[in-house]
């Protein structure tokens, strides 16, 4: 069997240029990346063109460690809309190097459902993850020139300050680290640590940006920390938005590349669902909408997250409804979620296949919540068996979804026109109708409340004594009215990775918070979370090489 490398590596690659010709974008707008990939400009972005095309969101029940195939899905759909004679372009996220050097993989999609070229976009592809991280540490740089000299001193008490260093690794050692030992001339000592690159503000303020100047307003308004005297501190006090913004006027731009199927896609931004937004760029989707009749865009892990932050908070900043939902899941996680241990997940359990479907039944009543009744896309493995598929579509039925397998994995577009078609006629019967879950104005433990009851299925919130005492201060600030960025684990809708299926009786713990007023959203931190992860014990590096012709092996 073929790897996705292979696949990727044999497909037939199209210049760049005649991609860009399907959807009408002139050679001469093109900034070119070499053959196969370019940044387009913001003036391609047509308000009025967005008013007309369809949006559809690809989200996933609770994933098994290896995931589910969103991205997959994503582009599979994509191909089956075109298939269908749809103008449609996929919207994705660009891949982080921690989780494609750790466990998961890259995220190009899999199988013949990928873009490409699949070893640019994986590594560091258009250097958009690069600006973020210089644009974010020379923030971190300009804090501490600051506490080091007498002139200009802005009276900065180390203590408080909480801004970051990030890189785009996972690297737990970073976690929490001491910066400015080894004398007076290096600086203030004093406790930092790293965030890894996707977890960042700035790259949710990219994300959140709508032009350049909201862009440097975003960075400007970065909260740093606090003076002696108790005063706030943000960005714009150490002038640094104006050069943080000149070290991402190129990542700004949205990114296009091309599917296996030679359709157009766009590729931009990065952020981690359980542990940021997680989603693509507000300037991205616009610019699919805009180019396109038909958008295909993904929110990262499980509906719980990615959705969820989708709707409550990309959607309210950026005026977009979604007209509908993908709602991915596989047999192997309902076996997962019905007990299966991880060396079970390929053996066919009617039994906890009807015990795990529990969690996608909470997922399909949490998009109607949103007024979506969203189409269930079961990814085909090989393993899957006819009647655990039969009783998922019996039962998607049952609660009046429409459950269709994908085989866009194996096939491409020529397996996802059923999916497609199902999508399509979710669309044109105007049923669905987009409303977020709590309204902005709402208490910060209302809007929190609002979360773990109605989406997680939580009894109610604790919060510990650092949290409150956090909360107050977001409070004082002003904050209070931002939307919600919950930080919580990928794996459970409970705050425990280990609690699967449909948890019930539970409560959510809020050990901490913090907050992106630059890129405008609460983040309360839930049980374990890690905003800067580990690698395994046997990372996907270790299986990874590259000769002499420039060939690479191992990458997924």
């Amino acid at each position: 069997m073929l790897s996705d490398l292979d696949i990727a590596q044999a497909a037939k690659i199209t210049h760049i240029k005649e991609i860009a010709a399907k959807i009408n974008i002139h050679a001469d707008d093109l900034e070119y990346y070499g053959k196969y990939k370019s940044k387009l400009p913001l003036k391609l972005i047509d308000e009025q063109k967005i008013k007309s095309s369809k949006l559809i969101l690809v989200s996933a029940i609770n994933p098994t460690p290896a995931g589910e195939g969103k991205t997959t899905v994503s582009i599979g759909l994509n191909e089956g809309l075109n298939k269908l004679g749809k103008k449609s372009i996929v919207v994705l996220r660009e891949p982080s190097l921690g989780p494609v050097f750790g466990m998961k993989g890259g995220a190009a999609g899999g199988g013949y459902s990928q873009v490409i070229p699949m070893e640019d976009i994986n590594l560091h592809f258009t250097g958009d993850f690069a600006a973020i991280e210089k644009a974010n540490n020379l923030l971190a740089a300009l804090i501490d020139n600051n506490l080091q000299n007498k002139q200009n001193n802005l009276n900065i008490d180390p203590r408080t300050i909480k801004w970051k260093r990030v890189m785009d690794m996972n690297d737990r050692a970073l976690r929490q680290i001491i910066i400015g030992i080894g004398g007076t001339s290096n600086g203030i000592p004093r406790e930092d640590g790293f965030n890894i690159t996707p977890a960042s503000e700035v790259m949710a303020i990219l994300c959140m940006s709508k032009d350049i100047d909201d862009l440097k307003v975003r960075l400007g308004n970065i909260f740093i920390g606090f003076t002696f005297d108790k005063k706030p501190i943000y960005a714009r006090d150490l002038k640094a938005q104006g050069a943080m913004a000149i070290l991402l006027k190129e990542a700004i731009k949205p990114n296009l590349v091309q599917t296996l199927e030679g359709n157009p896609a766009i590729l931009h931004g990065g952020p981690f669902a359980n542990i940021a937004q997680g989603t693509n760029t507000i300037l991205a989707t616009k610019m699919g909408l805009s180019l396109g009749d038909y958008v295909v865009t993904e929110a990262g892990f499980g509906a719980d997250l990615g959705a969820e932050k989708f709707m409550n908070i990309k959607c309210g900043y950026a005026g977009l409804a979604p007209h509908a939902i993908v709602l991915v899941a596989t047999i192997r996680a309902l076996r997962h979620h019905g007990g299966a241990k991880k060396e079970e997940y390929n053996t066919p359990s009617m039994d906890r296949v009807i015990k795990g479907f529990q969690n996608l039944e909470k997922h399909i009543e949490n998009c109607k919540k949103f007024g979506i009744t969203p189409v269930v896309a079961i990814n085909n493995f090989p393993t899957d068996s006819v009647e655990e598929i039969e009783f998922v579509q019996t039962h998607c039925a049952k609660m009046n979804v429409k459950a269709v397998v994908s085989y866009g994995f194996a096939k491409g577009g020529d397996g996802t026109k059923e999916l497609a078609q199902a999508v399509l006629d979710v669309i044109e019967s105007g049923s669905n109708k987009f409303k977020p879950l709590y309204d902005w104005n709402l208490s910060v433990e209302d809007k929190i409340n609002r979360i773990a009851t109605e989406i997680y299925g939580a009894d109610g919130v604790e919060y510990s004594s650092k949290a409150r005492t956090q909360l107050k201060m977001i409070k004082d600030l002003g904050y209070d009215k931002l939307p919600i960025c919950m930080a919580k684990t990928q794996k459970s809708l409970s705050d425990k990775e280990t609690v699967v299926g449909r948890p019930k009786g539970f409560t959510i713990n809020v050990r901490e918070f913090e907050f992106a007023a630059g890129a405008g959203f609460i983040i309360p931190i839930l049980g374990d979370m890690m905003r800067m992860p580990g690698l395994p014990v046997v990372p996907a590096s270790e299986h990874m090489d590259i000769d002499n012709n420039g060939k690479i092996t191992g990458l997924s």
